[in-house]
């Protein structure tokens, strides 16, 4: 079974409203929280609660384009709603889990105040499969690779839960947590399975290891 029943990719939606956001990493299977507060996305968030519950988050691209319609990235994930509250002040907290990278294959006219595109989840059909047994990643590398980079930077890690997490959470939690620029959140996204995406962690965290210079932590 697929994560929420979903099987395969011809049977998600291919009308999503998305959510764009820079340096917010969805993965399938991965979670992401967002303070919901400008009125076009608490529309978004009510027309989702009223159906499937599924919102595709996508990252604009550093190029031009308007401030209130930025260009976006070709590739985006779809997550479904899994938590949700209102805060006094009339603000949503949602979490969103990851379903499925998807391809825009076309922006569409919409009457809401937030964008929709057509999606295309067909040569992502392997973010469906249920993970029957582990991924195989070099654990060893990564945390190597972790510790030199927390120990550059005074940062601090759950080592327990380095060694004893499955692959995917692991590198998903790492993906998403780490403050990598909004470009490499990116290239994480589009690595082709859990095993490239451990790749390209670990030669981020190389990177940012002898480098002095660290993004900007997400806010």
């Amino acid at each position: 079974m697929g994560a929420f029943g979903y099987r395969k990719p011809e049977d998600l939606p291919r009308k999503i409203p998305i959510f764009p956001l820079g340096g917010a990493l969805l993965l399938p299977r991965g979670t992401l929280p967002l303070n919901i507060f400008e009125p076009r996305y608490l529309n978004m968030v009510d027309d989702a609660l009223a159906g499937e519950r599924l919102i595709g988050m996508v990252q604009p691209t550093t190029g031009s384009g308007e401030a209130d319609l930025p260009i976006l990235h070709e590739i985006g994930c779809l997550g479904r709603i899994t938590s949700f509250s209102e805060t006094d002040d009339g603000r949503y907290l949602i979490n969103l889990t990851g379903i499925s990278r998807f391809r825009t294959t076309r922006e569409l006219p919409a009457s809401t105040p937030y964008r929709q595109i057509e999606a295309d989840y067909g040569v992502f059909g392997e973010d469906l499969l249920a993970r029957e047994t582990d991924l195989p990643i070099d654990r060893d590398r990564l945390a190597d690779a972790l510790r030199r980079y927390v120990e550059s930077h005074g940062f601090q890690a759950d080592w327990s839960a380095v060694e004893s997490a499955p692959a995917e959470a692991l590198v998903n939690a790492l993906a998403a947590l780490c403050p990598f620029l909004a470009e490499e959140k990116q290239a994480l996204l589009e690595a082709p399975g859990v095993p490239e995406r451990a790749e390209a962690l670990v030669t981020l965290f190389e990177i940012y290891s002898a480098d002095d210079d660290t993004p900007t932590p997400m806010q």
